[in-house]
């Protein structure tokens, strides 16, 4: 009994020295040494360009009708099937844990420290990207009290009106630039865009300032005509040089790889040989047509078909497919897709901000008598110019993107703004910008939703959800019916139902 009372007492003893040596080194035997504590601003902010320029929906490309597929599910773009409507959510989901997210810790990490005011104002510029091509598709959204799960646990914010949201973006661009500094540190290579250089981050920001304050003609034509004019006297994006691009290399991890070559590449033309796409995908003829017509040099950069297994780009065997279609065609084979060496290569960088739409936006101030540097005319002949130049970028300068200077000058004059009415001339202006802008069919989504062009024709496609129209804006995730249901009903009741055609804020008739 004495053996065993002391062999209790030695265990009990061991058992507590065993414990305050856990104690004691607790905190080291618990700390993940592969844990970063305090991140570092330059690596959080280039995740936050590679996510930001990701967040896009493919599906807008079919809605604008670039493209379109036979299949009713990844179709949807085109077709507007009922069943698929939830798909719209998916940019909503992917923004706030990932691109705002990551922006919020770097504003935290270098809003203190004058020294890095570029940090903080290149963080302030991006957001303002981020969150404007987020509220322009959904409208009300968290704003003010978004991303404070982390730093406040409010893990149900409030959706701000988008007036407001739109208000606070056009100051928050203008601070940001104005406090731009030359002298003082920037990201350097963790800038993918511009490598940290101010003044272009000042030219990107009040391009951006040019782009949202047109937004606001039809619903408040004074404070458009405000924030355009501060934006011109700025300097927005004109030289090429300046465009705000974002490069991608071959290799590596898929975020380093441009994110639509790798969505359209992934699901439907890694076959390569135009017959067995797994999504059914193809132009739609809408754009191809168009393309023809005006016998635009671009056709066979953009598009190409298989002959014998092999891209071809001449110019007459060019056909979209019609997106009235529900099943495969029996000449898919020869219908036009995304040619391999421009759109679909993973290492060309994504424009964010182009020359041409600087342009188009400047032809449209001109035409209103916002400015006065140029001719609406001479504005427009340099966006045309212009985007037909930018395809040499996407094309990594090689000759399956590069256009003559002869080219460029017989297409240019050849499309000259025509006199006409106020309508007629926008109608040339955007349904030029339609053609030019292609592929951020997220941008020119948001221009055919203020301005009506181009003209496009809505498919009525059985089963449609809209009743044969083109949507006005998407829809937010089921998700937040659940757990943030009081902020939503709230955006709701002042926004309208959360539906395909109720319109956002600036999108009026």
């Amino acid at each position: 009994m004495n053996k065993l009372i002391h062999t209790y007492k030695f265990l009990a003893v061991f058992g507590l020295m065993a414990l305050i040596s856990c104690t004691k080194n607790f905190a080291d035997l618990n700390t993940n040494p592969n844990a970063v504590s305090d991140p570092t601003p330059q690596f959080v902010f280039t995740k936050a360009q590679y996510d930001g320029v990701a967040n896009m929906l493919n599906l807008l490309l079919g809605t604008m009708q670039y493209t379109t597929s036979y299949n009713d599910v990844s179709g949807f773009g085109s077709k507007y099937v009922a069943s698929q409507v939830n798909t719209t959510s998916a940019s909503f989901t992917s923004a706030y844990p990932n691109a705002l997210n990551e922006l919020a810790v770097v504003i935290s990490a270098v809003q203190a420290d004058p020294v890095k005011v570029n940090l903080l104002a290149e963080a302030r510029i991006w957001r303002v990207y981020c969150y404007s091509r987020l509220t322009d598709l959904y409208g009300d959204i968290p704003y003010s009290q978004a991303v404070q799960g982390y730093t406040g646990s409010n893990f149900t914010p409030a959706y701000d009106a988008q007036k407001d949201i739109y208000a606070n973006m056009l100051t928050e661009l203008e601070q940001a630039a104005t406090s731009l500094d030359a002298t003082k540190a920037t990201f350097g290579t963790g800038d993918l865009m511009y490598g940290g250089n101010t003044t272009q981050w000042k030219k990107f920001a009040y391009s951006l300032m040019l782009r949202l304050g047109m937004r606001l003609t039809k619903v408040d034509v004074a404070a458009a005509q405000i924030w355009v004019t501060k934006a011109i006297a700025g300097g927005v994006i004109t030289a090429d040089a300046d465009v705000a691009k974002v490069s991608y290399i071959t290799g590596g991890q898929d975020i380093n790889k441009n994110p639509l070559a790798l969505n359209l590449y992934n699901n439907d033309y890694i076959a390569a040989n135009g017959n067995t796409n797994q999504e059914g995908g193809k132009y739609q003829d809408v754009f191809i047509n168009y393309l023809k017509q005006t016998h635009d040099p671009r056709l066979g950069i953009i598009s190409i078909v298989y002959t014998g297994g092999v891209p071809d780009t001449t110019f007459a065997k060019q056909q979209g497919m019609p997106a009235t279609l529900s099943a495969k065609p029996a000449n898919f084979a020869t219908l036009s897709e995304p040619n391999p060496k421009t759109l679909l290569l993973l290492n060309s960088p994504r424009l964010i901000f182009t020359a041409a739409e600087s342009y188009y936006l400047l032809a449209e101030a001109a035409l209103r008598g916002w400015y006065s540097g140029a001719t609406a005319s001479t504005s427009y002949s340099n966006g045309v110019a212009a985007a037909l130049r930018q395809w040499s970028a996407i094309g990594l300068g090689s000759s399956d993107g590069t256009l003559s200077t002869a080219q460029i000058n017989t297409y240019v004059n050849n499309n000259q703004l025509t006199a006409g009415t106020f309508d007629q001339q926008m109608q040339q202006i955007y349904t030029q910008f339609w053609v030019s802008i292609f592929p951020d069919a997220q941008e020119v989504f948001a221009s055919y939703r203020r301005t009506g062009y181009p003209a496009l024709t809505p498919n009525n496609y059985p089963g449609n959800a809209t009743g044969g129209k083109i949507f006005r804006r998407m829809l937010y995730p089921v998700s937040e019916q659940n757990l943030n249901a009081k902020s939503y009903a709230a955006a709701i009741a002042r926004q309208g139902p959360d539906d395909l055609l109720t319109r956002i804020y600036w999108d009026k008739q």
